[in-house]
């Protein structure tokens, strides 16, 4: 099959409406110019388009060349990822006959791949900006490592892995992009379309080493030169060139013969450095990993760079974490940064501000944010399911108010707060798990989520607020913890299946009606107090 040209292409994505079928609702987004944003490479060009509804961009991959396959290895990847729950993957799908083209070729409509966008740089280029600072280059190597031992520990594998298909977003986090060379497990002795990229494949790969190894050889290469680059910059400056790190096909020929091996042998000072060139060394014998586990990709987490300086002997000042409100202003949101689904937050990635509520299906918020602002999620009535990140500390105030149809949440033990009517009217949740850093259950937080059959109290909170869980109607017992002190006002009204409740001796303070409107019978144990 014959394929047009990118100027052709060009002229069919600037009327795109026109022109597509079932994406004819995505628009193109325009660069400086005023021409529509695009990329290209060797066998393909990618436009940036957006729903102008939902506000989400995304990605159209439009081919150059043909590949023998490609259609039916897109529908079996797009079904293998469907669910895949990770940062580190995107959405694709494959659409057949969906742009119309007009140009020299004897078809008029052709095949395109849609994907989420991907905000940020690639790795190639991000390393290119930043290679002479030590902690961000330590940064991207435990980054990285966190991503080759996930990749491993799955049954498909991506087939070219290099920095140019690696992603790094505002946030620091990684995403794989360009899945034209991957394996799934039914392609199962099928042919490789590609042998990967020379500089970051084994020298002995052949089109027919195609299961869910084929990726670690790049995988232990890239992990060595990034932790390499991290200890000493002037490596890259020395081994590197634009489009590799500091390894090149020659060097995987003969690595006795190998400058850039020899002078990494330097580094074996530091431990982790001994480890990542080991598994390097067994992967250049054996041409994958097979006989050692993932786990030893984990490399440490470099500290921040304030906590290297020495300590002052002087009063320590308030943690991090305190300066971080949940309230939102309207400055905040006019100063807001977007991700690809339009969810706000501070330009600093650290707090979730607003998301559209348009916003439906599955979310994940983004690593590294600290605080789910104050209504953040209000009325998201189409969000489903919620992945929250072990670095958020505290749950704002109404942040999930009236998410009817979220059914699953995962509260992180990094959580300390969960705000006033932070899950109000949550309908569809079922069962919520309180992780153990939380002393404080807001007022009315998980009031009318009728759904709610059970809840788990850790010994960490000392306070139960009012309302709190007011309107459960198929809660039908509770344990609460020794830790509690205090239970308030209607903490437990119209709680209508509500059977058992165990009140411990700890409670102090129990306050008005907080069993009022329980209409089933109910057993409660307290020992010399009445409520």
């Amino acid at each position: 099959m014959q394929y047009p040209l990118i100027s052709e292409y060009l002229t069919a994505i600037r009327e795109a409406k026109d022109n597509l079928d079932k994406l004819s609702h995505l628009v193109p987004v325009l660069d400086k110019y005023g021409e529509p944003y695009r990329s290209s490479g060797a066998f393909a060009v990618v436009f940036k388009m957006k729903d102008e509804q939902t506000g989400k961009c995304y990605a159209l991959k439009c081919f150059t060349e043909e590949q023998e396959g490609r259609a039916e290895a897109y529908r079996q990847i797009a079904e293998e990822l469907e669910f895949v729950n990770s940062p580190y993957i995107t959405y694709v799908k494959y659409l057949e006959k969906e742009l119309f083209v007009d140009s020299n070729c004897d078809d008029e409509e052709f095949p395109v791949l849609l994907m989420d966008w991907i905000e940020g740089e690639t790795m190639e280029t991000y390393i290119a900006a930043n290679y002479t600072d030590t902690h961000a280059m330590a940064m991207l190597c435990y980054r990285f490592c966190k991503m080759a031992a996930w990749l491993r520990s799955q049954s498909f594998a991506h087939g070219d892995i290099k920095p140019d298909n690696i992603m790094v977003r505002p946030d620091g986090t990684l995403t794989l992009v360009d899945y034209d060379g991957m394996f799934v497990p039914v392609m199962k002795w099928q042919k490789s379309p590609t042998i990967g990229t020379k500089d970051f494949s084994h020298p002995l790969r052949t089109i027919d080493d195609f299961d869910e190894t084929i990726d670690n050889f790049a995988l232990a290469s890239i992990a060595l030169s990034l932790k390499a680059i991290s200890l000493n910059p002037s490596l890259l400056q020395t081994y590197g060139a634009s489009d590799r790190l500091l390894f090149s096909a020659d060097d995987y020929l003969d690595l006795s013969k190998s400058k850039t091996f020899t002078a990494l042998q330097g580094l074996l000072a530091d431990e982790e450095a001994i480890t990542l060139m080991s598994m390097f060394l067994l992967a250049s014998a054996k041409k994958d990993l097979s006989m050692c586990s993932f786990r030893l990709f984990d490399v440490q987490k470099p500290k921040e760079e304030e906590e290297q300086k020495p300590k002052e002997k002087e009063v320590q000042k308030p943690k991090e974490e305190e300066m971080w409100s949940t309230e939102v202003t309207d400055e905040d949101l006019k100063n807001a940064v977007k991700d690809e689904f339009g969810v706000k937050y501070s330009k600093d990635w650290k707090r979730l501000l607003r998301a559209p509520k348009k916003l439906k299906d599955k979310y994940s918020i983004r690593d590294g944010v600290k605080v789910i602002g104050d209504k953040a999620f209000i009325r998201c009535k189409s969000l489903t399911i919620i992945n929250t990140p072990n670095s958020v500390t505290t749950i704002g105030d109404s942040a999930f108010y009236y998410c009817d149809s979220l059914t699953n949440i995962n509260i992180p033990n990094s959580v300390t707060t969960i705000g006033d009517s932070a899950f109000w009217n949550c309908e569809s949740l079922t069962n919520i798990n309180i992780p153990n850093n939380v002393t404080t259950i807001g007022d009315s937080a998980f009031g009318e989520c009728d759904s709610l059959t059970s809840i788990n109290i850790p010994n960490s909170v000392t306070t139960i607020g009012d309302s709190a869980f007011s309107g459960c109607d198929s809660l039908t017992s509770i344990n609460i913890p020794n830790s509690v002190t205090t239970i308030g006002d209607t903490a437990f009204s119209e709680c209508e299946s509500l059977t058992s409740i165990n009140i411990p001796n700890s409670v102090t303070t129990i306050g008005d009606g907080v069993f009022s409107y329980c209409i089933y019978n109910h057993r409660t144990t307290k020992t010399n107090q009445k409520y």
